[in-house]
């Protein structure tokens, strides 16, 4: 039998289990994928916490690439043998596991398993955050922080890709070169400087008219401090843990600002919304406008590490947990 990592109850990375799992066949709708390849996110800490509370018991991850083994009754566009990558539901950590038909995607020749792996719910999330939250657009001066994390090698590739001024915050100067090389005209290091501050005098007291916020609650407010009048905050992570007791009249007072919450599933809910994203983000990565940065791996066996690290800030860019 597969083995799969497994949470019993909610709490740290001891919480993580490496026990045998039935994979089962494939039903109506359904194809059963051997995974190759297995993301690493800051959202699998959130559902492992509880701070996202999860039924009980559960197996965590959301993104993941590998080869169809079997197809299920009215499943027409894959076959076995097929390169598939999904990036929902939760069930990732595991060697073979079940896939609802419609929330696969082809992995397309000349992006292998580990990379397509990687980008998928991070590249998804830059992906829609970047076309359709906010659109960025030539001569843009945008503001990204965690510049050097997951989304954010890949958002800021993409932007500057686009034509825009990218400012990124990140906590270290090992972080700052990083940010450097994927695209960011400017680099903050938040460990000496402040980035308010330092937005207000790159911009001229301008400001930016939106602000990419995975961190939550360490930054929420400083972020709203930087975005010009009218501007957007995208707050699309809790990082340093959950904004709460937030008053909406600050929007007012600050320059009738806007504020979002996004998620990946309200973007992607549809089939056809999925395999548009997905065909974007694959086009740009295969052009080279925007690279992978894959710079950890653990076997799937040690996510509990892995985990740790990431939470720790150990690791940059993306993670991979091999099978």
């Amino acid at each position: 039998m597969p083995y799969a990592m497994r949470v019993h109850e909610h709490g740290g990375p001891e919480k993580l289990r490496w026990e045998q799992v039935q994979a089962g066949e494939p039903g109506e709708g359904q194809v059963r994928v051997r995974n190759t390849a297995v993301g690493l996110n800051f959202v699998d800490t959130y559902q492992r916490s509880g701070l996202y509370p999860m039924q009980l018991p559960f197996t965590p991850g959301s993104e993941g690439a590998g080869v169809v083994e079997a197809v299920g009754p009215k499943v027409k566009e894959f076959k076995v043998g097929d390169r598939v990558a999904y990036s929902s539901p939760v069930g990732a950590y595991a060697e073979v596991l079940l896939r609802p038909a419609a929330r696969l995607v082809k992995i397309p020749a000349g992006i292998d398993d580990k990379t397509a792996a990687a980008m998928m719910l991070k590249g998804l999330t830059t992906q829609y955050l970047i076309r359709r939250t906010y659109r960025v657009k030539k001569g843009d001066t945008i503001l990204m922080h965690a510049a050097a994390g997951g989304v954010g090698l890949i958002l800021c590739q993409w932007a500057k890709a686009l034509g825009a001024t990218v400012i990124g915050t990140v906590g270290s100067d090992e972080k700052a070169v990083l940010a450097k090389k994927a695209g960011c005209k400017h680099v903050i290091v938040t460990s000496r400087e402040n980035f308010v501050d330092q937005v207000k005098a790159i911009t001229k007291g301008k400001g930016v008219p939106v602000v990419y916020d995975g961190v939550g609650k360490d930054t929420f407010m400083g972020s709203l401090d930087c975005l010009s009048p009218l501007g957007l905050l995208a707050s699309f992570g809790n990082a340093s843990g959950p904004v709460t007791q937030f008053n909406p009249g600050v929007l007012a007072q600050k320059g009738s600002l806007f504020l979002t919450r996004p998620t990946l599933v309200t973007y992607t809910a549809t089939r056809e919304d999925l395999v548009k994203a997905a065909q974007e983000l694959f086009a740009v990565v295969k052009s080279g406008k925007v690279k992978i940065a894959i710079n950890q791996t653990y076997p799937l066996r040690e996510a509990a590490q892995a985990q740790r690290d990431l939470e720790s800030r150990k690791t940059t860019g993306s993670t991979v947990l091999i099978p």
